[in-house]
């Protein structure tokens, strides 16, 4: 038994010693290895194997922060407002106007508004005010080398030398987000490969000090994968009292007229009640909108405000009356259930959804870009629970939903598409 002990100790250290910082750079010197034999096939240069495999060093904070599960999971409307603040808004607002003759040439030349673009640098970055201060090259050969996805890192860590290769950045200066990310609108080396464009034309793409390089890069991006000038993204919408809730589905999409015919009517709250919080009461229905919705009509709700103030109005109309110019068919989604507020969804959404997959995202920008352009607030969800679920009762959740027939996915803690 004794000397059992003695093996079962022995192992412990061992196990122990492999993963000392010692042990992981030993492992990590030998993986970087084969990645230089790697990107000296791929065609990169021997100068720029030595530079960016001397600069590489092992970052163990980013293996701790990729290995990290989020200890809450916002609702919607907590996303959107911790990320979209009336300052936000405001300070937008000045950049569009500051910038306007240089968003104005790039929203000519592409066809993506130029509120959408600065929707996206408020999101990404806080207007380039924070654009990561992780060296891109350690962190990518770093989550590459102990990640979950580590193909695909391997792969952006291959990119990421072709960039240095091609003089738009510095081993030095490649600084960024612990996954990856970089510049103004946080591309991954990938992205920037397919995408990024010299738009001051000085021949160096430089997205992270470069403001008409990261805002051309945007727009040339959701330009190529799909962006339809003068449609929209999203619209808030008023749901009938008895809306079929399972209709409401990313991929379940259907043409307006059928939305309108089923009560669906786009909300709008006025200008001067923009500023005051509001509460929905109730909608007066409009039985003749059903079959006649092509008559120029407008409900008005009735909306109750926690101040003294008179409530203020929101007004509801025909979905034609707001939207022109769109075929195709569109989707409801419901962000944060029944009780939150309810949007249509247009092909505009979906390349939104192609930059990133967080449907609470896609939401958020959308609706900057909408409050950059003096447009309507958020105005449904004064009634649902704004209180964050744990990750662990988020994957009970999921686990609940498999049970009960629909498929929320493999449970993991984080709301995505299917839950």
């Amino acid at each position: 038994m004794r000397h059992l002990a003695v093996v079962a100790i022995l192992f412990c250290v061992l196990l122990s010693a492999m993963h000392t910082p010692i042990f992981a750079q030993e492992s990590f010197s030998s993986w970087l290895e084969g990645v230089k034999l790697e990107a000296k096939t791929a065609g990169i240069s021997e100068n720029t194997i030595t530079t960016t495999a001397n600069h590489i060093t092992l970052l163990p904070n980013v293996i701790a922060l990729d290995h990290a599960q989020p200890e809450f999971v916002s609702p919607f409307l907590a996303y959107y407002y911790k990320r979209v603040d009336a300052q936000k808004v405001k300070s937008g607002r000045q950049l569009l106007l500051e910038y306007a003759d240089l968003l104005n040439k790039i929203e000519a030349q592409y066809g993506v508004p130029k509120d959408v673009i600065v929707a996206f640098w408020g999101l990404e970055t806080q207007y380039g005010s924070y654009q990561g201060g992780t060296d891109t090259l350690s962190a990518l050969a770093t989550l590459a080398f102990d990640g979950r996805r580590a193909e695909f890192f391997r792969s952006q860590l291959l990119d990421a030398m072709r960039i240095v290769e091609r003089g738009h950045v510095t081993a030095e200066d490649f600084k960024g987000s612990w996954a990856g990310a970089f510049g103004h609108m946080q591309f991954m080396p990938s992205t920037f490969m397919r995408y990024a464009v010299d738009g001051d034309g000085d021949g160096v793409i430089d997205i992270a000090r470069s403001k008409p390089d990261a805002f051309a890069s945007a727009a040339h991006y959701l330009s190529s994968v799909g962006w339809r000038s003068n449609e929209p993204a999203m619209l808030e919408v008023q749901l009938p009292k008895d809306f079929s809730w399972q209709e409401a589905q990313l991929n379940l999409k259907k043409p307006i007229d059928e939305w309108m015919r089923l009560g669906i009517r786009a909300i709008r709250i006025e200008n001067s009640a923009q500023n005051q919080p509001a509460v929905i009461t109730r909608a007066k229905s409009n039985k003749k909108s059903k079959k006649h919705y092509k008559k120029t009509s407008h409900q008005r709700l009735a909306v109750k405000t926690p101040s003294n103030k008179s409530p203020a109005q929101v007004e509801t109309y025909p979905l034609n009356e707001v939207i022109s110019r769109v075929e195709s068919p569109v989707a409801i989604v419901l962000p944060q259930g029944w009780q939150g507020p309810a949007f249509m969804v247009f092909d505009n959404f979906h390349v939104i959804l192609d930059w990133n997959r967080s449907v609470n995202y896609a939401l958020s920008v959308a609706q900057l870009a909408k409050r950059l352009n003096q447009e309507t607030r958020i105005v449904g969800g004064q009634f649902v629970e704004d209180d964050a679920l744990t990750f662990q009762q988020m994957f009970e959740l999921q686990a609940m939903l498999n049970d009960a027939g629909f498929d929320a996915g493999t449970p993991d803690g984080l709301p995505g598409l299917q839950t």
